[in-house]
Order: C-alpha cells, then sequence, then structure tokens
C-alpha cells in the first residue's frame, strides 16, 4: 500500500495546484490535499508529467495557482 500524504493546500508543490492533474483527494473544509507519496500527474501549464510533491518556488515556468480561487467560484456559482 502507498504511503498517503497530507499537504496543507498553501504548500508550494504540483500536488497543491489547481493546474496540476494528477489523483489526490482536496478536503476543502480543513484545506488539506492528501496524495499518495509515489503520485505523478500531468502538469497543463507545461504540458510534461510532474511528480506530486515536485517544489515549484524555483521553476520558471512555473503559474503555480492555489486550489482556493476554483473552490470559491464554485461556491459562488452553486
Amino acid at each position: 500500500m502507498a504511503e498517503k500524504l497530507i499537504l496543507p493546500t498553501e504548500v508550494k508543490v504540483c500536488a497543491t495546484c489547481s493546474y496540476w492533474d494528477g489523483e489526490r483527494q482536496v478536503d476543502a473544509d480543513v484545506k488539506v490535499v492528501v496524495v499518495s507519496g509515489e503520485c505523478h500527474g500531468e502538469c497543463l501549464v507545461q504540458e510534461e508529467q510532474k511528480h506530486a510533491l515536485q517544489d515549484v518556488r524555483q521553476e520558471r515556468s512555473c503559474i503555480w495557482e492555489d486550489l482556493e480561487p476554483d473552490q470559491a467560484a464554485d461556491k459562488a456559482a452553486g
């Protein structure tokens, strides 16, 4: 069984970015993201595979976006 990691949504890694299309669970109430330690997904901005825990602070071509904006828009629409 893969180890699960719990990350605050404000941590700047691929798994907490709204442009990362990988397997994750988001708890909006607690504001955490749960991913497998070995999870990979596609960065929709860079169009390449990225590890869930990749630190994006040093990537010049990254447009990291917190998951919050999408959730706030969903609540306004609902």
